[in-house]
């Protein structure tokens, strides 16, 4: 009786192993990526985020309309400076492919924003940005650290608002446009 028992929680373990082996349960998409060679040597990746559409979720201290409705921001001192905000991520042809949060962050003069990118299947990019726009109105940073596909890279990351003028009824009121250019491995540049 023993036996047969042990015979039988054996083979379920078996049959468990080969369904999920043939049945995955976890299939995660891999949208390919659309990227582009730059010519000083680097490729170059486009990615939006519609506003408002895209907007998950955004916390900010005295900020009279969080989004969800219901979040309530923590009144501490210690985050009396902090902004927050998540996003859903589109690629060059406007598919959903990850999230990105961003965090602004201004104490005593010291302002910072550091964007986290994440793309399943791919891998987390890490960007810090310089609070100052340029002339034109965009932010540049550098990638700081990745995971997977972004784990050996570094790189040059801007941010740039773009107004809508389509004038559609539907349409965003406008994009963030964050340009990925990826210079090569880390390794490799030191």
């Amino acid at each position: 009786m023993l036996k047969t028992f042990l015979f039988g929680i054996l083979l379920g373990i078996v049959a468990a192993a080969g369904a999920l082996y043939a049945i995955p349960a976890v299939d995660q998409e891999r949208r390919p990526s659309i990227i582009s060679v730059t010519p000083n040597g680097g490729n170059t990746e486009l990615f939006h985020i519609n506003l408002p559409m895209d907007r998950i979720m955004v916390g900010a201290p005295g900020r009279s309309e969080q989004l969800p409705e219901k979040l309530e921001w923590p009144d501490d001192e210690v985050l009396s400076g902090v902004q927050v905000e998540l996003f859903k991520v589109n690629n060059a042809i406007g598919k959903v492919i990850g999230v990105a949060s961003r965090v602004l962050i201004s104490e005593n003069g010291a302002d910072v924003v550091d964007w986290v990118i994440h793309l399943p299947a791919r891998g987390s990019m890490f960007v810090t940005m310089r609070t100052a726009p340029k002339e034109n109105g965009s932010r540049t940073g550098r990638l700081r650290a990745g995971s997977r596909e972004f784990g050996l890279l570094t790189g040059i990351v801007s941010e740039r608002w773009v107004v809508d003028t389509s004038g559609e009824e539907d349409a965003p009121s406008g994009r963030i446009e964050l340009t990925a250019t990826y210079i090569g491995a880390a390794e490799l540049l030191q």
